[in-house]
Parts: C-alpha cells; sequence; structure tokens
C-alpha cells in the first residue's frame, strides 16, 4: 500500500501550493464552505489501560469549480495501543463535494446543499493500532443552514463508510452536526458531534470536538481542539489537539 502513496506525494504537493491568495469570506472549519485552505494538524488521543494515540496530519481542501471543492487528507500515527510504540502513515483521503443548490430559506437563514464520496486508503496495520487494514469508499450528504444575522452556521451531515478491500470489514453509518459561530476580531468556536454506528460491531464509537480559533491575517489562522469520547463505546477518553490554517 505504501507504492500508491509515493504516487500521491505529488499530486497531494501540488493541491497545497495550487491557489491564489484572497481573503476568505468563510471559515474553512465549515466543511461545505467554497474556500481553499491547507490545515497542518496535530492531535493526541488518551486511550484505554493508559495508552494513547497521537495523529500529525495535513487537512486541506481546493476549490474546483464554484459548485464542486475537493479536500483532502493525510494523517501519520505514533501509538502505543498494542503495549508497544509504533509509528506509520495511517490512511489518505480525497472527498469530492458537490453543492446542487444555495438559497435563502427566508429573512434570517440560508441553505447550502451538499452531496459527496470520499476515498479513503489505508496504510496502516491493525496489528499495531494503526488504521483499520482496509480501504473505503464513503457516500455522505448534508445541508449548511447560515444565519445571516448572527453567522451562525448549522450543519447536519450523514456519511456511510464501507470497506471493499483489506483484513478487516468496515461498515459505519455516521450522523455528524456541527455548530460554528464566529466572533469579533476573527475568533470563532465550533462544536463537531459525530455518532456513528458500526453495523460489524453493534457499537456507537460516538465522540465530540470543540474548536476555538482565530483568524490571525486573511490568510493564515491559529486553533485549538478539546476531544471528548462519549458513552461506553468511545474510541478514545479525551484529547487534544491544535492546528495551522492557510487560506488561499
Amino acid at each position: 500500500m505504501l507504492r500508491n502513496f509515493h504516487c500521491l506525494v505529488p499530486l497531494i504537493y501540488a493541491l497545497v501550493v495550487v491557489g491564489s491568495a484572497s481573503e476568505a469570506e468563510e471559515n474553512a472549519s465549515n466543511p461545505l464552505a467554497a474556500i481553499n485552505n491547507t490545515d497542518i494538524r496535530y492531535q493526541y488521543f488518551d486511550l484505554a489501560r493508559g495508552a494513547d494515540r497521537q495523529d500529525a496530519f495535513v487537512d486541506g481542501a481546493y476549490m474546483l469549480r464554484p459548485d464542486l471543492k475537493l479536500k483532502y487528507e493525510l494523517h501519520y500515527n505514533s501509538t502505543n495501543a498494542t503495549g508497544e510504540r509504533f509509528n506509520g502513515f495511517e490512511k489518505t483521503s480525497f472527498k469530492l463535494i458537490y453543492f446542487p443548490s444555495q438559497k435563502p430559506l427566508n429573512d434570517t437563514w440560508s441553505v447550502k446543499s451538499a452531496l459527496g464520496l470520499e476515498w479513503i486508503l489505508d496504510f496502516g496495520d491493525p496489528d499495531e493500532g494503526i488504521g483499520t487494514g482496509s480501504d473505503q469508499i464513503a457516500p455522505f450528504g448534508g445541508f449548511a443552514f447560515a444565519n445571516t444575522n448572527t453567522g451562525l452556521t448549522l450543519i447536519p451531515l450523514v456519511q456511510h463508510f464501507a470497506s471493499y478491500n483489506g483484513s478487516t470489514d468496515v461498515s459505519q453509518t455516521a450522523m455528524r452536526l456541527i455548530a460554528l459561530q464566529p466572533f469579533g476580531d476573527g475568533y470563532w468556536v465550533k462544536a463537531d458531534i459525530k455518532a456513528p454506528y458500526d453495523w460489524e460491531n453493534d457499537a456507537w464509537p460516538a465522540t465530540a470536538e470543540f474548536q476555538i480559533g482565530k483568524n490571525l491575517s486573511p490568510g493564515i489562522a491559529l486553533y485549538a481542539d478539546v476531544l471528548v469520547g462519549i458513552g461506553a463505546d468511545r474510541p478514545y477518553d479525551q484529547g487534544a489537539g491544535i492546528g495551522l490554517r492557510f487560506n488561499y
């Protein structure tokens, strides 16, 4: 699988550098925002029995057309989930998002619809605690409801993940709700609740992510994450992260 990764490096590099500098009218923490960005992120997770997982990754997007967006990610993990520390690439993903419509609902709210497909290439080894061991396809759909008075954006999404090869069968249907609120001086806060149902294991590995950030300039932003596992099937107990964003 790492042979595939070497082939993808030039494409990822091109996506990072392409784009013209312009002031962003939307926040890239909204996955349905029509904006070009590249984020460099780090997240730390407390796992069961004193173990941990560390995730360093690139998370970006590029508008191919006004109604078509490409999101891309590349993750590198370090974990001692198996009792021994292992390091390696976990996965890369490419997500095409099509926006069929965008229109006002009334004097206060507007809505944008979205349909998409995500392709996930897994580089990890589950025996080392990295990755799932299977490549996946994940169709999804959702809406972004924007309040023109307060700037609040509410984003409900549904996505189904299904493996098509590899050592592990993956079948999850994930419900997700994002709330994004900007403030003065370039600040914003975000809540992102994910409730996936794992059909293979009859489990709900739910999580919540809370983010606070600031636009330092039209092209650069900095933010921090607080991560919380929810319920008996949670994939981790808690975590924290930091991110540096470049808008183009």
